[in-house]
């Protein structure tokens, strides 16, 4: 379990294919990770598989690729990291399982002022799930929507956001990994399942 709130934006040191899986590998100045810890890259729950001084390696399923912006990424690319929740921790986001839903596609960015929004498009399943003012976690970063129109979608991001994660340096087209806010998709989950009866 994660909180959105990102603890830093790390380097990809290498990216190397296995049998049936990517090996990813990340630059870490955590002295403490453990083999078998969770840690959310880009908001994909992964399990650290090998640690070196400076280096954290995850292996990367083939469902997982097909399913995130993860079989994308290059050496030298930003990404998020987020430790998980360790019990008495403050949720200062929101609760993130790390379970990605699928990717929504950066359609435009606009600054005005001291606001920069962003806009998305995400496919329909998706799209039924937003909620106005509801969390929703990109890349790993807890935010809140804006906007809906249809299937598209739009977050402001803070400064502070700007500043320390790579949302605002995008280029379009980029594929956001997606995390519904657990709450909205059990409630919407739970509501389906009784209309059939």
């Amino acid at each position: 379990m994660f909180t959105g709130i990102i603890e830093r934006t790390a380097r990809v040191i290498g990216v190397a294919q296995g049998p049936g899986f990517l090996r990813l590998t990340i630059s870490s100045t955590w002295p403490d990770v453990q083999d078998g810890e969770s840690i959310a890259v880009n908001g994909v729950c992964l399990t650290v598989a090998e640690r070196s001084p400076g280096e954290i390696g995850f292996d990367v399923v083939k469902e997982t690729l097909g399913l995130t912006n993860l079989g994308l990424l290059n050496a030298g690319d930003p990404v998020h990291v987020e430790r998980s929740l360790r019990v008495g921790d403050r949720l200062s986001g929101h609760f993130v399982q790390g379970h990605v839903d699928g990717v929504a596609k950066l359609v435009s960015q606009k600054s005005s002022g001291d606001e920069w929004r962003l806009t998305l498009e995400c496919i329909p399943e998706l799209a039924r799930l937003l909620v106005p003012k509801g969390s929703i976690t990109l890349d790993g970063v807890s935010l809140t929507i804006a906007r809906i129109d249809g299937n598209h979608f739009e977050v402001a991001l803070i400064p502070t956001t700007l500043q320390i994660t790579a949302l605002g340096r995008r280029e379009i087209g980029w594929p956001f990994n997606v995390e519904i806010d657990i709450l909205t998709k059990t409630i919407v989950t739970v509501i389906d399942r009784n209309k059939d009866k």
